[in-house]
């Protein structure tokens, strides 16, 4: 599983980590900013898990094409491509009215969302070396909570001050992040490669011949389809079972997203030192454990504010559970399949959260958000027992499979193995 040969190159993780958060500002600025306005309209939990399908739908239909262009189309086209696609569809929503438009266009923005996520992930860990891979993880998705931080506070203010047209506007200038980072980054994945040094040809990876990642995977996307229809039912919960204002709910639900800021540099620093993959699998179905319990804890508050510290929480175990899930990707797939690889795990997430997303809709319309907030804890942490046997199975039989001398020095050696990049 090779990674930059040389030193890292912190410049282009700058990069990327800088694109991709002002980038998921604008995502999280918009999805925010339309959810609030269906709300406001008096729209029902159906409209708004309608938007959210809309917006996840393309993620996961187009994961087996986005990734295998992630892998053999040139970085730098996808991304300037797609930025600048993604600005010019959200320029459009800006002044759509239909509601049907503004779904197609939000699905359009989706389909950009597809091919700039695994791109991005893919070049990370061909940026640095082994080592390096838990601090530019943390850094990368540190951008992208900081991003998701700002954007839902950022669309509470403008949505109160100026409707949803500007907010919009600002996520249409913050997509040329992207473009400028494709022009500038240069560790280049895809497209022409030079030719390498002779070489025994490798067999073609296949996520399902990787059980530790089939049981990451699968263990992930149960407990996102449990705890999904939070994302549907969070804004009814907070704006009329607590009584909040806009600005209070995009203040709230940025808890959330400070907490895995916190928790992807705290777990970074573990998971330096967690060479056996086991472990990792492990110690991230705890941290999923933790999230749900936040979930169901939030159920009992009696006013919004009180809501900030158990969210914060939560966030920090969904942050150390990123962390160790884009390592165990990056140390398990090869450098050529990754794009493909991250664009599945992202699939199988973002499918499992449409469910929760349709769940959430229809509970809506026959119960009270409290008790379906207090559902969705429960749900969540039955999924995370449930699936304890899988994982402990799995990790037995990874260790079986290598003898121990292999899991300490001889894997570290492993993942330092270079790769040829542009």
């Amino acid at each position: 599983m090779s990674f930059a040969s040389g030193p890292s190159r912190w410049a282009d993780v700058w990069l990327a980590t800088a694109a991709r958060g002002v980038s998921s500002c604008g995502d999280f600025l918009a999805a925010s900013a339309l959810t609030l306005a269906l709300q406001s309209a008096g729209a029902g939990g159906l409209a708004v898990s309608g938007l959210l399908l809309a917006a996840t739908l393309p993620l996961v239909a187009l994961a087996p094409l986005t990734g295998r262009l992630a892998d053999r189309v040139d970085s730098r086209v996808l991304l300037v491509a797609a930025g600048l696609g993604q600005a010019a569809i959200c320029l459009a929503l800006a002044y759509a009215g239909h509601p049907a438009l503004v779904i197609a266009l939000v699905a359009l923005l989706a389909a950009g969302l597809a091919v700039t996520q695994p791109v991005l992930a893919a070049l990370v860990p061909a940026m640095v070396r082994a080592e390096d891979l838990p601090r530019a993880g943390a850094l990368n998705q540190t951008a992208g909570t900081l991003g998701a931080l700002a954007g839902p506070a950022l669309a509470g203010l403008l949505v109160g001050q100026f409707g949803t047209r500007v907010p919009l506007l600002v996520d249409a200038v913050s997509y040329l992040a992207l473009v400028a980072a494709g022009l500038l980054i240069r560790t280049r994945r895809g497209g022409r490669r030079p030719t390498a040094p002779a070489a025994a040809p490798s067999p073609a990876w296949r996520f399902r011949g990787d059980p530790l990642l089939l049981v990451m995977v699968g263990s992930l996307a149960a407990v996102v389809a449990a705890v999904g229809a939070i994302n549907v039912i969070e804004v009814f919960f907070i704006r009329e079972t607590l009584h909040s204002s806009t600005t209070v709910y995009g203040l709230v639900t940025g808890a959330w997203t400070l907490g895995i800021v916190v928790g992807g540099w705290l777990f970074a620093r573990l998971a330096r030192r967690l060479t056996d993959d086991g472990a990792l699998l492990g110690a991230g179905l705890v941290l999923l454990g933790g999230c749900c319990l936040a979930v169901l804890a939030s159920a009992a508050v009696p006013a919004a504010w009180l809501l900030v510290p158990i969210w914060l929480a939560g966030g920090v175990g969904n942050g150390g559970d990123n962390v160790f899930n884009n390592l165990l990707l990056a140390r398990r797939v090869p450098e050529v399949a990754r794009g493909r690889a991250f664009a599945i795990f992202g699939a199988a997430v973002q499918g499992a959260g449409m469910g929760g997303y349709l769940i959430g809709g229809l509970l809506l319309e026959v119960a009270a958000p409290r008790p379906l907030v207090a559902g969705c804890g429960v749900a969540g942490v039955l999924v995370v027992v449930a699936a304890a046997w899988p994982v402990r199975r799995a990790v037995r039989a990874e260790r079986a499979a290598r003898p121990a001398a292999g899991t300490g020095r001889e894997r570290r050696a492993e993942l330092a193995t270079p790769t040829p990049s542009r």
